[in-house]
């Protein structure tokens, strides 16, 4: 059974409330291909790995969390270099390019933040800028708490022990977003999670005296677009597959 490309993404756009996000890329339809699907290849980040795995599977749709950033073309556009190298392998192959960015990291369902709370056990969460702050059901150590993340993420995370020893209340943006352990320590967080970890945050985190763990950009990404993956396959009756392309930072 085929699909109507532009009826999956309809159905997406709305349900991940798109029109409520500024974001610095197209979240929806980033390149045209056929027009009727039957198989979709989901994976984190785009790459031409993954649109020649979605070739080799004959799958005519890639949906994927980082897709084609406007932020990465130069203001005097060229097509060129990598860019142009994943764009014509998928014009040539009629593939269609889809891709959520912030409205898949803050979804209350699906979202990657979502995700990782339920992941690591995290109630009574509220939300903040696209993640959530929210209580472990006991206090713990911290580096227990560190040795779930690494369990449960399957990564080796980079940690800053700035705050308490015993924790309780956490915070949590998926990637790239280490800045704002500032509002999540303004609402109560006494330890803060992300995928990233710019230098100058560094020694703030030190002075602020809270706790980081840095557990990956692309570790922290995995759950958002495989449970997109999981929706649109029930709701539709498309075949999915995940393609997990590892990438440790």
């Amino acid at each position: 059974m085929q699909i109507e490309v532009k009826e999956i993404i309809k159905y997406l756009e709305d349900y991940l409330k798109v029109k409520d996000f500024e974001d610095y890329c197209t979240n929806g339809l980033q390149v045209e291909g056929v027009p009727k699907i039957n198989k979709i290849i989901t994976g984190v980040s785009l790459s031409q790995e993954l649109i020649e795995t979605a070739i080799k599977k004959k799958a005519k749709m890639i949906m994927v969390h980082h897709g084609i950033f406007d932020k990465n073309l130069p203001s005097h556009f060229q097509l060129k270099g990598v860019v142009k190298n994943r764009i014509k392998l998928l014009l040539e192959n009629n593939i269609n390019l889809v891709g959520f960015h912030l409205p898949l990291d803050a979804h209350p369902v699906i979202g990657n933040n979502a995700g990782l709370c339920k992941l690591l056990s995290i109630k009574n969460i509220e939300p903040f800028y696209v993640g959530f702050v929210g209580n472990l059901a006991e206090p713990m150590k911290f580096n227990d708490f560190v040795d779930l993340v690494n369990k449960k993420l399957e990564i080796n995370s980079y940690i800053i022990p700035a705050g308490p020893r015993i924790i309780k209340r956490i915070g949590i943006i998926s990637g790239g977003a280490s800045r704002e352990y500032v509002v999540a320590q303004e609402l109560g967080a006494d330890t803060y999670l992300c995928g990233e970890i710019c230098e100058s945050v560094v020694t703030a985190v030190e002075e602020d005296k809270i706790n980081f763990i840095n557990a990956g950009h692309y570790n922290t990404e995995k759950m958002g677009i495989q449970n997109l993956g999981e929706l649109v396959a029930k709701k539709f009756g498309v075949k999915v597959e995940f393609i997990d392309i590892p990438n440790e930072i």
